[in-house]
């Protein structure tokens, strides 16, 4: 199941601050940032049996796809999608567990997602499923 994991923000003379503190980043491994060229780029699908992996919006926006694969050989190509709409002012982590397919696109240029990892960079090409970025959504985006 995703979870979502609420911050906030404080903010005094100084600036802002920008914080989750429930997030338990004790099982983290690896971070990338992910920034589109466009707001037209899918990336997707792609999925991790294994590994976990937690967005944290730093700036913009994103449409975030998810399904749950049916069968890593043969993945049935009517499964159903979850759409989220993530944005930087959520101030959330979304938890997305092993066994999840993605399909990310920024909603506004220069949109920037930060991604964590449970599992390290040599485990990642043990552990990667991909897909054409129409297979799950046959109506388009």
């Amino acid at each position: 199941m995703v979870d979502i994991l609420k911050g906030g923000i404080a903010s005094d003379q100084r600036g802002n601050i920008r914080f989750v503190n429930d997030f338990d980043m004790s099982g983290i491994k690896r971070f990338y940032i992910i920034k589109n060229v466009d707001t037209e780029t899918v990336r997707g699908w792609r999925a991790h049996r294994i590994e976990q992996r937690w967005f944290y919006v730093l700036s913009g926006s994103f449409i975030l796809d998810l399904v749950v694969v049916d069968n890593w050989n043969s993945a049935s190509r009517n499964l159903p999608v979850e759409r989220k709409i993530l944005t930087a002012s959520d101030l959330s982590v979304i938890h997305i567990p092993q066994g999840y397919g993605t399909a990310i696109q920024s909603l506004e240029e220069e949109s920037e997602l930060l991604v964590f990892a449970d599992h390290d960079i040599k485990h990642a090409t043990l552990d990667d499923y991909t897909w054409p970025k129409d297979y799950f959504l046959q109506r388009g985006r």
